[in-house]
C-alpha cells in the first residue's frame, strides 16, 4: 500500500526531525520510521472503519424514528442502512483482526465525528439518486460509498480535525491514504465475501529493504553528501548558510538513493526528488534542486559511483 513515492517523503520528514533534534541516533531513526509506517497504515484501517461505523449509527438512527429522540434529524434510509458492500466491509476478517490488535476504532467519543460525516451524505446529491434508483445490487451499493469517500470524507473538515488531534502522522498522509482507500473499495468483489484482502502495508521485502537503505545511507554518508551539495552551488547566486535546510534533506536523500539504488534509473529519482521539492519546500527549490543535483549526477557517473542496471522498475 506505501509506496515508494510516500517511503520518500517519510525518510525525507524522519531525517529532517533527526537533523533538528538533539539525540542523532541512526537506531532511533530507524524506530521512528518503523513507526511512521506503521501509523500511515493505522490510518488506512481507520478510514476503511469509517464505512460500518457511519453505517451503524445511520442505523441507529433510524431506530429512533418516530420518537422524541428522533425529531429533528435527517432519517437516513432502509436502503443505506442495508448497504451490501458496507455490511461486507464491517465483517471484512483482515480488517477486523487489524481493528482488533491494534485498538483501533470510532469508539463513542467520536459521536460527532460519526453524526457530521452522516449528515453530509444524506445532503450528498448522489445520496438522493441512489435512493430513488429501483436498483438494489452490490455494484450500485459500492459505487454509493466510492463516492461518498471521494466527494463527501475528503473534503471533511471535522474530520480532517479529529485525524490530526488523533496522530502527528496523519495529517500530511491523509490526501495520499483516502486514495488507497479508495482504491480498496474498487477492489472488494462480493464473492469474496469476509475473505476480501486489503492492500498490504509494504508491497514486498524489497521495499522494506529499500526505505530502511535509503535512512542509513543518508545518515552515514550525511556529511560526505553535504560537502559534495556545497562544491555544486554557485556563491555568486546562493550563499550556503542560507539555503532552506529542506532542501539539504531531500537532496541528501536523493544522494543516497542514487548511490544505494541501482534498480531504480536516475531520471525516475530525480524526478520523485524534484516533485517532493515542489510540495515541501520553497517555490524556487525544484529549479534550484534540479540544477545541483544535475551537476552531482555527472560527477558520480565520472566517478564510477552511479551503477545503475538498463532497465525500468515498475516499483516506483
Amino acid at each position: 500500500m506505501i509506496n515508494r513515492i510516500l517511503l520518500r517523503i517519510k525518510v525525507i520528514q524522519i531525517l529532517y526531525a533527526y537533523y533538528k533534534g538533539e539525540d542523532q541516533n541512526l537506531g532511533k531513526a530507524e524506530g521512528e520510521l518503523k513507526d511512521s509506517i506503521e501509523k500511515t497504515y493505522d490510518l488506512y484501517i481507520y478510514l476503511l472503519l469509517l464505512i460500518p461505523a457511519i453505517t451503524e449509527f445511520a442505523e441507529s438512527r433510524l431506530k429512533k424514528e418516530g420518537t422524541k429522540a428522533g425529531e429533528g434529524l435527517r432519517m437516513p434510509s432502509k436502503k443505506f442502512v442495508d448497504n451490501k458492500f458496507a455490511k461486507q466491509v464491517a465483517e471484512t476478517e483482515e480488517l477486523k483482526q487489524y481493528a482488533e490488535e491494534h485498538e483501533l476504532s470510532w469508539s463513542a467519543k467520536k459521536t460527532t465525528v460519526i453524526k457530521s460525516l452522516l449528515d453530509a451524505i444524506l445532503d450528498f446529491d448522489l445520496y438522493g439518486k441512489y435512493n430513488e434508483s429501483d436498483e438494489n445490487t452490490y455494484e450500485e451499493d459500492k459505487e454509493l460509498w466510492k463516492k461518498i469517500f471521494r466527494q463527501v470524507i475528503a473534503s471533511s473538515e471535522i474530520l480532517g480535525k479529529d485525524l490530526e488531534d488523533t496522530s502527528i502522522y496523519w495529517n500530511a498522509d491523509l490526501e495520499i491514504v483516502h486514495s488507497f482507500v479508495v482504491k480498496t473499495i474498487k477492489s472488494y468483489k462480493e464473492e469474496n465475501g469476509t475473505k476480501q484482502a486489503l492492500l498490504p502495508m509494504l508491497k514486498d521485502e524489497e521495499d522494506q529493504e529499500y526505505v530502511s537503505t535509503l535512512l542509513a545511507n543518508a545518515i552515514t554518508n550525511g556529511q560526505e553528501y553535504n560537502k559534495m551539495i556545497d562544491s555544486h552551488i554557485d556563491t555568486k547566486k546562493w550563499d550556503t548558510d542560507r539555503i532552506a535546510f529542506m532542501d539539504r534533506i531531500i537532496m541528501q536523500a536523493a544522494l543516497a538513493e542514487l548511490v544505494s539504488s541501482p534498480t531504480i534509473p536516475v531520471n525516475v529519482t530525480l524526478n520523485e526528488y524534484i516533485e517532493i521539492a515542489k510540495e515541501y519546500s520553497t517555490s524556487k527549490s525544484n529549479t534550484f534542486i534540479n540544477g545541483v543535483l544535475d551537476a552531482l549526477v555527472e560527477d558520480l557517473r565520472k566517478e564510477n559511483k552511479l551503477m545503475k542496471v538498463a532497465f525500468y522498475s515498475n516499483k516506483q
